[in-house]
């Protein structure tokens, strides 16, 4: 059985090889590469992915499997192999439904989509990106096709991000969601609105670049490991465990968006940095899920960056950078003003409080796309009307509106739920984190994040893709993904705030 195992850990090594070289390659195309290479880009994607396919559906694999199984059955279902083997059989079942054809067709069509998204961003025309996002939706109805049958057509596509998780499971987690976040902006919105006024000024870029090092550098972010750079959207990848990749967007007449997508992009890097090297090249490296993965950023961008402890440390460092913006600005004024509640245009920049209805929104879209009661032409119009339905505000324009986020660009159709669901898991951890480190806060106030780390990476990271996310969720917490510890957390730390 053990020489059967390697044998495929040694392919699963090569396929995570091949993959790495692309990861690079798209890493460069959104951070460094002149606007002419795309198609070229393109080709050399949509090569690798093939090759990258053809090796991940060989027959050999199956035959493998096939002969592990009654083998397998034998084990401990939770031990390493155990588990090790159903995640290998379920990624071999989902490529072998997926020809080779459809897959490079997808990379192609996605590598000269993501061009094009820029360019209409830049722009703020729809109209030059539509004709890209319309061949991908359609992509992405045959993509779902081949595993029918499904009780929705959305299932096959949340199920490559959230394995195990069905449609219904993250309706009924969003219905529960919806009314009391409502509720809880209602109450802030009847109260006293804080004064944010001191964050209206210029921030030298340079400045926030290096404040931003300062703080990944303390979080633990490893630099010999990684790096920064930047990008028109901020993401996390990777080339192996120890070549992380994390960029940030900076403007300096907003601060607090470079600084909250450095540290966000540094959870997903925390985490990326963290997985077990025993399984850095097989079917077990890699995260649980999205929704996990994005736990891990909104943790240290929100319920870290965000907390007064945090600032206590570091908000006399952040006045050192900039005396003439800050130096008149109190500690308690600086914390009330970066947890200001208002509905905003870009779900990257939201509070925490209306950051879902975001994801609600764009849930809506991608459901309303694939099912084919929405149509892609219509898209700003309907983008808008929701806005001003949910938020009471409406895009000026497409660059603010729909075109705001890349990953439909990037195919990336049923990704956007994995944000809030990251943002409820990442409170679940912190109840637990707190009882387990009754001192966090204070630790948190000392800029010591050693403790902390080590925690997420004996309960989150280590384990890599070896269990599903609610099996992971409800090892560590004791429940499955659930709203009530994000509301309750919500509604205490805002109603200190806002005082109702």
């Amino acid at each position: 059985m053990q020489e059967t195992i390697k044998k495929l850990k040694e392919m699963q090594a090569e396929m995570t090889d091949i993959g790495n070289a692309a990861a690079a390659l798209s890493w460069d195309q959104v951070t460094y590469m002149p606007t002419g290479g795309a198609e070229d880009r393109g080709h050399a994607l949509s090569t690798l992915s093939k090759i990258n396919h053809m090796k991940s559906t060989d027959p050999k694999i199956g035959e493998m499997l096939a002969e592990l199984e009654p083998k397998i059955k034998e084990l401990d279902p939770d031990s390493d192999d155990a588990r090790w083997f159903k995640v290998t059989k379920r990624g071999y079942e989902q490529n072998t439904k997926l020809p080779v054809e459809f897959v490079m067709k997808l990379t192609m069509e996605t590598s000269m989509a993501q061009m094009r998204w820029q360019e209409a961003r830049e722009k703020s025309d729809f109209s030059l990106f539509q004709p890209n996002l319309e061949n991908i939706v359609e992509l992405m109805k045959e993509g779902a096709g081949y595993f029918a049958p499904f009780d929705h057509i959305y299932d096959p596509l949340l199920d490559m991000y959230e394995p195990g998780m069905k449609t219904a499971d993250v309706k009924k987690i969003f219905n529960d969601l919806r009314p009391k976040q409502v509720e809880l902006i209602k109450a802030i919105q009847d109260s006293k609105q804080v004064d944010d006024s001191f964050l209206d000024q210029r921030y030298p870029k340079q400045k926030q670049w290096d404040f931003g090092v300062e703080l990944l550098t303390a979080i633990g972010f490893d630099f010999n490991r990684g790096r920064q750079d930047y990008s028109a959207h901020p993401f996390t990848t990777s080339f192996g465990l120890n070549d992380v990749r994390i960029t940030t967007r900076i403007s300096e007449t907003d601060m607090i968006s470079g600084m909250m997508s450095t540290l966000h992009e540094g959870g997903h890097g925390l985490y990326e940095m963290g997985y077990n090297p025993a399984h850095a090249r097989d079917a077990l490296n890699g995260a649980a899920s999205l929704a996990i993965h994005e736990s891990q950023s909104r943790m240290w961008e929100n319920l870290i960056g965000r907390s007064m402890p945090f600032w206590q440390q570091y908000y006399p460092r952040l006045q050192s950078y900039f005396p003439t913006q800050l130096g008149n600005v109190s500690l308690d004024q600086w914390y009330h003003g970066i947890n200001k509640v208002e509905p905003s245009m870009i779900r990257v920049e939201a509070d925490e409080a209306t950051y879902n209805l975001h994801i609600m929104l764009r849930l809506e879209i991608e459901m309303g796309l694939l099912e084919g009661s929405i149509k892609v032409a219509d898209l700003p119009e309907y983008w808008n009307s929701k806005m001003q339905e949910y938020l009471g505000i409406t895009p000026k324009n497409d660059a603010e509106g729909v075109l705001q986020d890349v990953h439909w660009s990037n195919g990336l159709i049923g990704y956007f739920s994995t944000y809030a669901l990251g943002n409820l898991v990442s409170v679940q951890l912190w109840e637990v984190m707190q009882k387990d480190m009754p001192n966090m806060n204070d630790m948190i106030a000392k800029g010591e994040f050693h403790d902390i780390l080590t925690w997420l990476r004996e309960k989150i990271h280590v384990h890599g893709s070896k269990y599903e996310p609610q099996e992971l969720v409800e090892k560590v917490t004791g429940s499955k993904i659930t709203a009530e510890p994000y509301v309750n957390y919500l509604t205490e730390k805002y109603s200190a705030i806002y005082g109702f």
